[in-house]
This record gives C-alpha cells, structure tokens and sequence, in this order.
C-alpha cells in the first residue's frame, strides 16, 4: 500500500528498488547487487546466465529444478548452453559426484566445456546442504575455475534449518536466487550477486526476458517487507516446525529426513485416496507421497493431517 500511495520513476528507478542492495549487503555482510524478477525460474536462469556462455555447461543435480521441472528454460536463458545432470543422495552435489561428470570432458572444440555449478538449496528432496558440505563444495569449485550457483527457492528455510547466519548457508556462491514467493511473498524473487559488476549485464538481459517491469517498486517492496524484523526467517521456522509435527506421526513412513518445510512419505494409492476423500490435497510420487507445508500453514490444519497420517 506504501508503494502504490507514493508514486515513483519506473522500471527500477524508484527508491525502494535502490534500497534492494544495501538491504542484502547489510544480510550477507559484504557488497551484493540484487535484482527483483517474478519467478523463481527467470532468477536461476538469469543467475545463470551472468556465468555460462552459450557454448558452455553448468552441473547439476539430476534432480535439480532447473533440470526437471523449468521446461527447458536454462536453454532458452542462456542460448543453448547444457546442463551436466550429476547424481548425489538426498538431491545433493558432492565434489565426488560433480567430478564424476566433468573430469571425463575433453578440453576440445567439439565439447561443451563447464563453467559453473548450480545447487539447490533447501534441495528438492528437502535436505540442507551442511556447512562443511558447501565448504567442500566451495573449495572445489573455486580449485576447478568454476562459478557457484545456488537455487534458493527455500533458502530461508534452510537458513532457519541450519540456525546459522544466511552468509553460511550459501558459503562460496557467486550468485543465490533467493526465494520469497514460497515463503509469503506475491511475486518477487530476488537475485543476489556476490559480485556487483556480475549484475551489470543481467539487467540487460533481465529485460530482454521480459522480466524488467515497469512498476518495479511493487516487487521490491514485497522483498523488503519480508526483510524487515527478519520476518523471511519467522515464516520459514513456521513452516519447518510444520513439517516437523507431520513428519511426527509418520513413524516408518518417512522417505527422507524432515530438514525444511517438505515431508516426503509411503503411502499407498488406497491411503493417499483415504487422505484426499478427507479433504487433503498433495502431489503423488513414486511409492509415496509429497507434503509442503506453508509460512502460514494453520495450526489446526497441520494437526488434522497429522491425525488423519497417524490413524492411516
């Protein structure tokens, strides 16, 4: 409401856009450059984009969101450059495993050289990469030449996993996409970039994507609200301790450690049939099922399910 009673320059010449940076400075306790976008893919690709020619590759998982469920927007982001799909329990790259891919590419004309690596997270499985995960993986990017890139899609809830500073949970990245929409905002995602001059050329490409709108403030101002008080942090710790008390009454049914706010569970077709004629609605998965819980999840909701699982 702020941001529609005082009217601004557009695009991103307003004032609460320009706050953007020394917010996210003042979060990561360096010089950051951050860029608003509407989704969560337009901010991995355009990260993305700051990193890999056309005639390169990026690693990731093979389960990665970039990989699976973009639609083939990295290509069409960064004109044609691949994705390295690697392996890694729980969603999660290793040195080991992003070697595995690499090492065995010739330095030649007639092969799409690597030029970074992209991480997720909270991964897509809901596990958090540890702090000596990403020291490993920082360090072994940094040795291979490589830029780091982390999907932050549930960046917060990691953070509040983790119970660490945000600049830990994303150690060594070269650009996060930091998620806000999954976490209470409308429709704004940000883009930080470690390196301020990276951004320069991205808000070129930022509206060549169509992503540059012309009432920027309004995505802005929904970042900074949520970044104010550390309200980002408050909703992700609502939704883990959600995912927490589901992940409770599923005894033996967990098909991954509740890390965040996703609880991945066995269930048969004839209980998540039972579950849905109560009024619950999830995403089936091979042999299971997948709950995401909310920053604004109600707490008599999350009990009801967590019942109805128990009593299954």
């Amino acid at each position: 409401m702020q941001a529609a009673d005082e009217p601004d320059f557009s695009y991103d010449g307003d004032a609460l856009s320009a706050r953007l940076d020394e917010a996210f400075s003042a979060m990561f306790d360096r010089e950051c450059a951050a860029l608003w976008v509407a989704t969560g893919t337009a901010a991995n690709c355009l990260a993305l984009a700051s990193m890999v020619p056309p005639e390169g590759a990026a690693v990731c998982h093979r389960d990665a969101h970039i990989e699976g469920d973009e639609c083939g927007a990295p290509g069409f982001f960064l004109h044609g450059a691949k994705l390295l799909p690697a392996g890694g329990d729980g969603a999660k790259l290793t040195p080991e495993t992003i070697a595995a891919v690499i090492d065995p590419i010739p330095d030649d004309v007639h092969r799409a050289q690597p030029h970074a690596v992209s991480i997720t997270q909270a991964s897509e499985l809901g596990r958090v990469y540890a702090l000596a995960e990403l020291d490993a993986l920082s360090g072994f990017v940094t040795e291979r030449g490589l830029k780091l890139h982390v999907d932050g899609a549930r960046f917060a809830n990691a953070v509040a996993h983790l119970d660490c500073a945000p600049a830990e949970a994303c150690s060594g990245a070269d650009a996060l996409s930091f998620g806000f929409v999954k976490n209470g905002g409308m429709g704004a995602e940000a883009i930080v970039f470690f390196d301020p001059a990276a951004a320069e050329m991205i808000r070129y490409r930022r509206k060549r994507a169509g992503h540059l709108q012309s009432k920027g403030r309004y995505l802005a101002a929904q970042i900074l609200a949520l970044l104010e008080n550390d309200l980002w942090l408050e909703n992700a710790r609502a939704a883990n301790a959600a995912a927490q008390e589901i992940a409770a009454s599923a005894k033996g049914r967990l098909m991954q450690p509740v890390e965040v706010n996703e609880v991945f569970l066995e269930l048969s077709e004839a209980e998540c049939a039972v579950l849905r004629d109560r009024g619950f609605g999830f995403y089936a998965r091979k042999g299971g099922a997948r709950f995401v819980t909310s920053w604004n999840s109600r707490p008599e909701h999350v009990a009801a399910l967590a019942g109805a699982i128990a009593s299954l």
